[in-house]
Formats: structure tokens, C-alpha cells, sequence
């Protein structure tokens, strides 16, 4: 159990972030935006960082971590100006149910829908100190409807990896720049390239490549991350796995495979929406590497 149950971790978060992910850039969701007001893309910030947007713009910035502030605080300020952070919630809600109900087929929903109680259960395992983004998802109102109900429990699952995911970055001393390069190289990216889909512009890729290889986690004539870099990004992965089995310790191994069952069919057609919305390297975290 105890190897079987970190192995399942990694393969669920997959699911996870896939299930959750595609909403990001799906037409349906930043169409609802630009009618709130706020022009589609900048509205992933108001409606992921919805729950957590009334502490102020700086603790969703905090939260996105690797994500250029400036952007961070664009997308929440429109929200402020020309909307409010329950409608950017609501409208989501909405295009994540006609978005399932166009994507997936009938069954699939329904076996969706039926893990909602052990996902919530999933959910009530998970430590909520030191993960800010988590916390406030689990305080927003929880949907009647089964099937969104799952899916607002996998986006509390997500967000309470996410949440510990950073931790280990600021304790490894990584800024979000030195941060998404070493998660590029990882991935075997071209090493900017996250950075770059953040909003970070050539000036700090070259400042963080500095730091990095101040650390002798960059090649010292290149910009290029070492394979000291990669392995301390690759040792990161498996902190942050290990860090997360509660929640399918919780369930159990038996229903944990069960999950991964049911999510992983739909996940593959969810990622082809993600790769005709925004492109195939996009959510990293849902590719086999």
C-alpha cells in the first residue's frame, strides 16, 4: 500500500488537472466572461481566483505563484471594474456544465456524477493550513447538481495540490521565473517556454536562467537548465506526491483505481479540447512525458 497508493497519487493528479483544466480556455467560458465585461482570456483570473479575490489582488497572486503579477492583477481589476467575482463563479459554473454535456456522452457523465460523495470525502482529508487557494474553494457554496458537484470537488483536489506544489517551490527558494524553467525542462520543453505561456518576458527568463545558474542549476554557457536542475525538478514531483496521498488514502486504494477508471477516458477527450483551444504543450501537467 504504501508504494501503490503514491503511484495511484500521480496518475489521479493527471486526471485531476485534466477534468479541471480544459474550462481554462474553453470558448463557452470566455465568451460568459466577455459578456461580464471582462475580455476572455484575462477571465481565468477572476473565476479561478474567485473564492480567494476578496482578501485582495496580492493573495490570489500569491496563490498563482509562477504566473506574471502584472497580469495576475489585470485580470482581477476587470473583474472589479465591470463585474463581480460571483458572477465570474456563476458563469464559469455554467460552462463547465455545457461544456461536460457537450464533450462527453451520456454515461460517462452519470458515472461521473456518482463519485461525487467519495470525492467529497477525498476533499475533507485534506489539511487546509498553509493552502490558501484550497481553503477558499472548500468555503464557496457547494452545487446541488451531482455532476458538478465532482467537479467542483476535483477543482478543490487540484487546487489543494497546486497549493502544496508551491510550498515546495518557496521553500526551495525557486521564483516563478526559475520556477517554470525548471518545470520546462522537466517536461522537455523548450526551456522558456513555460515562462513564456506565464507572461514572462525575455528580460526575467534571463534573470532567471542567472539565478539558476548561480545554483549550478543552469548550464554555465547557456541558458539552459542542468540535469541537476532537472533532477531537483523531478525530485520536487515526487515530494509533492508523496505529500498528497491523504485524500486517496481517505477512499481508499480500490475506489482511488475506480476514479482513475472513470476520469481517464473523458480526460483524453477533454486534453484534445485544450490542444484546439490553446495548444498541444498547454497543461503540461496533464501529458505523459
Amino acid at each position: 500500500m504504501s508504494d501503490l497508493i503514491p503511484r495511484a497519487c500521480e496518475r489521479v493528479a493527471r486526471s485531476v488537472q485534466t477534468m479541471i483544466g480544459w474550462i481554462f480556455w474553453d470558448p463557452g467560458a470566455l465568451q460568459r466572461y466577455a459578456e461580464l465585461g471582462v475580455a476572455g482570456p484575462l477571465g481565468y483570473f477572476g473565476s479561478r481566483g474567485a473564492p480567494l479575490a476578496p482578501a485582495g489582488n496580492e493573495a490570489v497572486v500569491a496563490a498563482f505563484y509562477t504566473i506574471n503579477p502584472v497580469f495576475v492583477r489585470l485580470g482581477l481589476n476587470m473583474v472589479r471594474d465591470n463585474s463581480t467575482f460571483d458572477k465570474m463563479w456563476d458563469a464559469r459554473n455554467q460552462a463547465v456544465i455545457e461544456g461536460l454535456t457537450t464533450y462527453l456522452d451520456n454515461e460517462t457523465l452519470k458515472d461521473i456524477a456518482l463519485l461525487d460523495a467519495d470525492l467529497w470525502r477525498a476533499v475533507e482529508a485534506c489539511e487546509a493550513s498553509g493552502r490558501p487557494l484550497f481553503a477558499a474553494c472548500t468555503e464557496m457554496e457547494r452545487p446541488t447538481d451531482p455532476l458538478l458537484s465532482a467537479w467542483h470537488a476535483l477543482n478543490c483536489l487540484r487546487e489543494w495540490r497546486g497549493d502544496t506544489h508551491m510550498a515546495l517551490l518557496a521553500t526551495a527558494e525557486l521564483g516563478p521565473v526559475e520556477a517554470s524553467l525548471l518545470h520546462s525542462a522537466w517536461v522537455k520543453y523548450p526551456d522558456d517556454w513555460i515562462a513564456k505561456s506565464r507572461q514572462w518576458d525575455e528580460r526575467a527568463i534571463t534573470l532567471g536562467f542567472e539565478s539558476l545558474r548561480s545554483r549550478d542549476l543552469a548550464e554555465p554557457d547557456a541558458d539552459r537548465v542542468s540535469e541537476r536542475g532537472i533532477a531537483l525538478r523531478e525530485a520536487m514531483e515526487k515530494k509533492t506526491n508523496a505529500l498528497t496521498v491523504a485524500p486517496w488514502v481517505k477512499i481508499g486504494l480500490d475506489r482511488t483505481l475506480d476514479v482513475i477508471r472513470t476520469l481517464e477516458p473523458p480526460c483524453e477527450v477533454l486534453l484534445k479540447r485544450v490542444d484546439e483551444t490553446a495548444g498541444p504543450r498547454y497543461q503540461p501537467a496533464s501529458r505523459i512525458h
